[in-house]
C-alpha cells in the first residue's frame, strides 16, 4: 500500500513549510491601510511588463508583511494530468485531466498552490473568504484524486509577491486596477475571457481605457 502524503507539502511541484512560508505571518501586527484581499489586481493595458502584462491576479493576503497573490489567467503548458503524475497520484475519473496549470507568478514557481472552495480542512490553508481558500498541502490534492476535492479550484505554479509598500506604490503609478473579487471569474469563467471580464466588473472597456489610474 502506497504511503500517505497527507499532511506533507506539495512535493513536484509543491511547497515547503519552513521560514518564509507564505502563509506563516509572524505575529499579529496592525492591520494595513489598505487591504486588497479578495480582490483582483488587473494589469494596465499599458503595461509592458512581460511576466505581469495582461494577468488578472487575486490577492489572498495583504497584511503588513505585503501582499500575497496568484494570476488566474496565464495558464502554462502543464495539464492537471501532468501534475498528477508527478506527484505520483491517479486521477478520478469526474476531474478534467485537460485543465491547463497556471502560472501563479515568479515567486517560488518550482512549487504549488492551489486557490478552491472551502469546506474540507487541509493541514496548510488560508481561508480568504466563505468561497476562497488558500492551500499550499498536498491533502488537497489526495482528496481530488480520491473524487472527494473541492468543487471548484484552481492550481497554480507559484506566486506573486510584494513586499510591504510595494504593491501601492505600483497601484500609485498606475500600474494595477483593483476591484473585489469575483469568484465566478476566478473559478469558472473560460481563462481567455477574464481579463475582460474583471475589467468589466468597474464598468470598463480594456479598448477604451487609457493609462489613467483607477480601483474600487
Amino acid at each position: 500500500m502506497k504511503k500517505s502524503k497527507i499532511g506533507k507539502t506539495l512535493p513536484v511541484p509543491g511547497l515547503l513549510q519552513e521560514a518564509g512560508d507564505p502563509l506563516e505571518s509572524p505575529g499579529s501586527g496592525m492591520a494595513a491601510t489598505l487591504n486588497l484581499a479578495n480582490h483582483f489586481l488587473i494589469a494596465m493595458p499599458s503595461m509592458q511588463d512581460p511576466v505581469f502584462g495582461g494577468t488578472v491576479v487575486y490577492v489572498c493576503e495583504h497584511n503588513e508583511n505585503g501582499v500575497l497573490g496568484v494570476v488566474i489567467n496565464k495558464p502554462t503548458d502543464m495539464t492537471m494530468e501532468v501534475l498528477f503524475e508527478r506527484i505520483d497520484l491517479k486521477l478520478e475519473s469526474s476531474v478534467d485531466v485537460d485543465a491547463p496549470i497556471m502560472f501563479g507568478g515568479p515567486v517560488q514557481d518550482d512549487r504549488g498552490f492551489v486557490l478552491h472552495t472551502p469546506g474540507q480542512r487541509y493541514s496548510s490553508s488560508l481561508t480568504v473568504t466563505e468561497d476562497v481558500a488558500f492551500t499550499t498541502s498536498i491533502d488537497v490534492l489526495e482528496a481530488v484524486a480520491a473524487g472527494d476535492g473541492p468543487p471548484r479550484m484552481l492550481v497554480s505554479i507559484g506566486y506573486s509577491g510584494w513586499s510591504p509598500g510595494q504593491l501601492e506604490d505600483e497601484i500609485s503609478r498606475n500600474g494595477w486596477l483593483t476591484v473585489g473579487a469575483d469568484p465566478e471569474i476566478l473559478f469558472n469563467l473560460p481563462i481567455e475571457e477574464r481579463y475582460t471580464a474583471a475589467m468589466r466588473l468597474l464598468g470598463i472597456d480594456p479598448l477604451m481605457l487609457t493609462s489613467e489610474a483607477g480601483h474600487a
